[in-house]
């Protein structure tokens, strides 16, 4: 069997290989070169590994499951990868182990991983696997080249083709297939071949996936039930509980979201995407104790890779602030100056840096130049780079320099001006009010904010209804322009493309709305903690092998599921007849 499915080793393919023990790479290395793979890399620890593969794409990548460093596991590796868009389709990923028990292989079977190797094996054995997980690559090479060719339209297409005719590897096409559905922003198309997916084979990748497909098409609620019946059957899933605290996060169920992403964490506890979830959302419910130590430990885990939210050393600043803790502060500020020198054309950065060295001055009570500092900060409040992000930070340090009764006058018209602008959704309020909680009047004023939004949308609505359309376009225009509120500009833009019809001169404004958008930029739709671009649990890339350093990252895609014995996709080459939810699904021309 191995002998059929072997093919030529191409001699560009490169191979990784992860394992502490010198003595089992070297027997590794003659294995894959025995195989035909000459371009071969060691490492001998997992975060040299990560740095790595955040710069090369590996043909095949071979990594140990156990390290003597109990902070790291192969597992761990796979796990952050997956959620840093690090690991691309064509690459092959498998675990080497000398044990592999059932739950092990069922986790890493939704990590995208093509296999386990279990020591000791011949070179026959592993040729064997090597050469079907390269089969299955080959197979769907139409997809990966349409990926390559940011084709996502063709791509989709045809893994929804191989999907409904139960081609060989049809779930793994499925998988790849719903998440392009929802880069598309098709998501009831996605959600539809996601439950097409559980009709066929009930599997917990692909209710996830149902759950993220209504997170995305604003549906939070449904997506907690989901979630909650998937953790029902697997209470060890961490992903699931991953976007369960992303759909608590958006509803503004922040307790319950601190205690489902303590849960991620608990599963996976050298995580750095997970610590960095738990300390922000603990930093947010005023745990000052526990945002200080998981924040700690992820700077130490991952501050040099790009799994690292630098917003969490604005956070871990903060809390050093709070803690008196003044070599802790001087430590931030080192860290920040070193990352500016790897990205000094980051506006995002650099304001990182000054909201630190803003806090650095407060404690060394430098208050005048804290102060101007600030000031210069609150001048940017209505640039269309400002975002939420920049909000929340701005609305702490203010809340810091009120609490400790340094005079500024202009402190809560600037807050007002951040609620007016950010405080969409209950989500968001909550998190730039929480932000702010130091000095509770900021936090009453700025969920005072949203009152004040949702009122401004129901008179605007109300004037539509009475007849008026023209009217409450123009009403929520001079309402978004003062305040610079995305909620209420696209509410305008819902109203013109409505009535259009009704309204005698639509043009000047629809002209007026896009340059009004262009002002306010980019606003987040729903909560989020960090930047979180974003790194979708139970994704991995649509990475393509010419991908340059420093792009931005494209939405990942769900991983391939692996089996401990090699048949990935057993029981895929059957002619199994199309479900009727996947009878229903189309893609739209």
């Amino acid at each position: 069997m191995a002998t059929e499915n072997r093919q030529p080793v191409p001699p560009q393919v490169q191979a990784l290989i992860v394992d502490s023990n010198a003595t089992s790479r070297s027997i590794l290395v003659g294995q894959l070169r025995e195989y035909g793979v000459t371009r071969i890399v060691q490492c001998s620890r997992v975060q040299d590994a990560r740095s790595r593969l955040e710069h090369t794409v590996f043909d095949y990548v071979l990594c140990d499951q156990f390290f003597g460093d109990a902070n790291y596991s192969g597992q761990t590796l796979l796990d952050d990868l997956r959620r840093a868009q690090l690991l691309p389709f064509s690459t092959v990923f498998f675990m080497v182990t000398a044990e592999a028990s059932y739950a092990a292989v069922a986790e890493a079977a939704e990590s995208a991983l093509d296999g386990y190797l279990l020591k000791p094996f011949t070179p026959s054995a592993l040729f064997e696997r090597l050469s079907l997980a390269r089969l299955r690559k080959v197979h769907l090479k139409p997809i990966f080249d349409a990926i390559e060719a940011e084709d996502f339209e063709q791509a989709a297409a045809l893994c929804v083709e191989r999907f409904e005719a139960r081609k060989p590897y049809w779930l793994y096409a499925a998988r790849i297939g719903s998440e392009l559905l929802l880069r598309l922003g098709r998501h009831d198309e996605a959600r539809t071949l996601f439950e097409a997916v559980i009709a066929a084979r009930a599997l917990p990748w692909a209710k996830l996936g149902v759950a993220r497909a209504q997170i995305e098409s604003g549906q939070a609620a449904r997506a907690i039930t989901t979630l909650q019946e998937l953790i029902g059957e697997d209470a060890s899933f961490a992903d699931a509980y991953d976007v369960l605290g992303r759909a608590q996060v958006e509803l503004g169920n922040f307790a319950q979201a601190i205690e489902t992403y303590r849960t991620a964490s608990t599963l996976t506890p050298d995580s750095v995407v997970r610590l960095q979830k738990l300390g922000m959302m603990s930093y947010y419910m005023g745990d000052r104790e526990t945002a200080t130590k998981v924040l700690a430990r992820a700077v130490v885990l991952g501050i040099d890779s790009k799994l690292f939210d630098y917003q969490s050393l604005v956070l871990l600043t903060f809390a050093y602030y709070a803690d008196n803790d003044r070599k802790g502060i001087e430590r931030c500020m080192a860290d920040f100056a070193r990352i500016l020198e790897r990205h000094s054309d980051s506006a995002r950065i650099r304001r990182f840096a000054e909201v630190a060295r803003a806090l650095q001055l407060i404690q060394q009570r430098q208050f005048s130049q804290a102060v101007e500092s600030v000031r210069a900060m609150a001048r940017e409040i209505t640039t269309a780079s400002f975002d939420f992000e920049a909000a929340c930070n701005l609305g702490s340090l203010l809340a810091v320099l009120a609490v400790t009764s340094i005079e500024l006058p202009e402190g809560e018209g600037w807050v007002r001006a951040l609620g007016m602008r950010y405080a969409n959704t209950r989500g968001l309020t909550e998190l730039m009010a929480n932000a702010c909680s130091l000095h509770e009047p900021y936090g009453v004023l700025v969920r005072d904010c949203l009152q004040q939004v949702n009122k401004a949308a129901e008179v605007a609505m109300a004037q539509s209804l009475s007849g008026d359309p023209a009217g409450a376009v123009q009403n929520l225009l001079q309402q978004a322009a003062t305040t610079l509120n995305s909620k209420l500009l696209d509410l305008s833009q819902q109203v013109l493309l409505r009535h259009g019809a009704r309204i005698a001169s639509p043009e000047p404004l629809q002209e007026a709305i896009d340059a009004l958008r262009l002002r306010i930029g980019n606003a987040p739709a729903r909560a989020i903690l960090g930047q979180d671009n974003e790194r979708r649990p139970g994704g991995v890339a649509i990475r393509s092998r010419n991908a340059v350093e420093g792009a931005p990252a494209a939405p990942p895609v769900p991983p391939a599921g692996g089996s401990a014995n090699g048949s990935d996709d057993a029981g895929e080459h059957e002619g199994t007849e199309p479900g009727s939810a996947a009878d229903k699904l189309r893609l739209r021309p």
